[in-house]
């Protein structure tokens, strides 16, 4: 089974709009284990709702936080301690499946999910290929690359960027700069619903399995 944890450059970057497209193209399952803010519905809700698929499994969170905060200030409200342990252990308990799993996280790579451990440790921890998504926008090139950075302190194994919405023409060099590939960027979608995200999944297919195969 191959895992493929998708990540972002920052907050409200297309994480989940990515992490749809990717499991609809992949016909993957898909599992946000850390859920911080249930107003308003749930990432994995609406996954769930976008795919065309109905036969793929979404999996329960593992940690479903009331307050929309870094997942540590969440769980202390809540009154919980996020441990990656747990989260594992969940992982490998999952129904038994060939497909591949797609893993959304909680923001970027440093975002501290409780007093001592970050969302890079959890991916080192399960061991996935990283997928980077980041969106285009005044200040995305440093904090690409600053998540590039990161990745590499850690060797992690990242698969490559996908960039979401529109704003001037930098992806390339993004990639050149990272030292990490292209895989697809994804237009912005005025409607985002089964049929768009499928039309975008069929796009992209081929990178993402040329990505797993590399």
């Amino acid at each position: 089974m191959t895992i493929i944890f998708t990540t972002g450059i920052g907050t409200a970057v297309g994480k989940t709009l990515v992490s749809a497209i990717v499991t609809e193209a992949l016909q993957a399952d898909y599992w946000k284990p850390i859920q911080a803010g249930v107003d308003g519905g749930t990432d994995k809700l609406t996954v769930a709702s976008l795919l065309s698929n109905q036969t793929l499994r979404v999996h329960s969170e593992v940690y479903s936080l009331a307050t929309s905060a870094s997942p540590h200030i969440a769980a202390a409200i809540d009154g919980v301690t996020i441990k990656i342990d747990t989260i594992v252990e969940a992982f490998y308990q999952l129904p038994f499946t060939n497909n591949t799993i797609v893993i959304e996280g909680a923001g970027g790579l440093l975002v501290p999910i409780n007093e001592h451990q970050f969302i890079v440790d959890l991916i080192i921890a399960l061991k996935a290929k990283v997928l980077l998504v980041s969106r285009n926008y005044l200040g995305s090139i440093n904090h690409s690359l600053l998540t590039a950075a990161v990745c590499k302190q850690h060797n992690l194994n990242v698969g490559g960027w996908i960039f979401n919405d529109q704003y001037l023409a930098y992806e390339q060099q993004v990639c050149q700069w990272s030292g990490y590939p292209f895989i697809a960027s994804i237009p912005n979608m005025p409607v985002i619903d089964k049929t768009s995200i499928k039309v975008q999944a069929e796009k992209i297919r081929e990178q993402l399995q040329n990505m797993i195969m590399a």
